[in-house]
């Protein structure tokens, strides 16, 4: 029996990047998945992927995180579904560097309602169900840019702090509830995250830069590794950066 047989795990950001290897080596473990996003498409994709090559179910919820409603249809669909929330990874993100001389408003607001809000609307809406259970996991992907502040990065960090924050409170919060919670810090990974960067200081300023970023699987690795330790073991905090080796000249 795999870690996670009939676990029920929803991850928001599914239909691409980290989201959509965090669903691949949660359904490796045994967990059935909800798959949540607004690319229905893809998502609809993704579970035929999954249920053809796991022995597990996976379940398409069309869902935008800004919305506190979708979230919580979310939820309810995914208890009618299989009767319980073990795993809610809160994903979902944008990462729209950006000097803040050039005033970019409109990406600052929607950093602030992807990345702050709709991690809290995805705890208000699976907390309830853990805590009666006595039992379940929080995983709240924050960023490296949560750590540290860079040129450019100055509202998405503040967001990304803003995740960490929501973690250790949550975490000191439910320590003794039987509900776990984990805060992933990804470094740099290749995802399409930085092909909506619209800032052209920032497209210049990246140009010349060169390293080896880490993959998707990376990251979903240590999601799969914090969600199968023993249930006596919280994993509070994980930061995996890229080891930015240079080929030799």
């Amino acid at each position: 029996m795999n870690e996670l047989t009939k676990k029920a795990a929803i991850i928001t950001g599914a239909s691409s990047g980290i989201g959509k290897a965090i669903a691949h080596h949660l359904a490796e473990q045994g967990a059935d998945v909800v798959l949540a996003a607004r690319r229905s498409e893809r998502l609809k994709e993704l579970a035929e992927e999954i249920q053809q090559t796991y022995e597990v179910k996976a379940k398409v919820v069309e869902t935008d995180v800004t919305n506190k409603e979708d979230m919580e249809r979310l939820v309810q669909v995914t208890k009618d579904e299989f009767g319980r929330v073990d795993i809610f990874v809160n994903n979902a993100g944008v990462m729209l560097l950006s000097f803040m001389k050039n005033d970019h408003v409109d990406e600052w607001d929607q950093m602030v309602d992807v990345n702050i809000k709709g991690v809290l609307y995805g705890i208000h809406a699976s907390l309830p169900t853990m805590i009666e259970q006595g039992a379940g996991h929080i995983i709240n992907v924050s960023s490296v840019a949560g750590h540290e502040v860079f040129p450019s990065s100055t509202v998405y960090s503040a967001t990304k702090h803003a995740v960490r924050a929501l973690s250790m409170g949550l975490e000191k919060e439910l320590s003794r509830s039987g509900v776990r919670v984990t805060n992933v810090s990804p470094g740099a990974v290749d995802t399409e995250l930085t092909d909506h960067i619209t800032d052209g200081d920032v497209i210049d300023m990246f140009k010349n830069r060169s390293m080896e970023p880490l993959v998707a699987d990376d990251i979903a690795r240590a999601v799969a590794y914090a969600v199968t330790q023993p249930e006596s073991v919280n994993v509070n905090e994980l930061i995996v950066r890229p080891m930015h080796k240079q080929d030799s000249e």
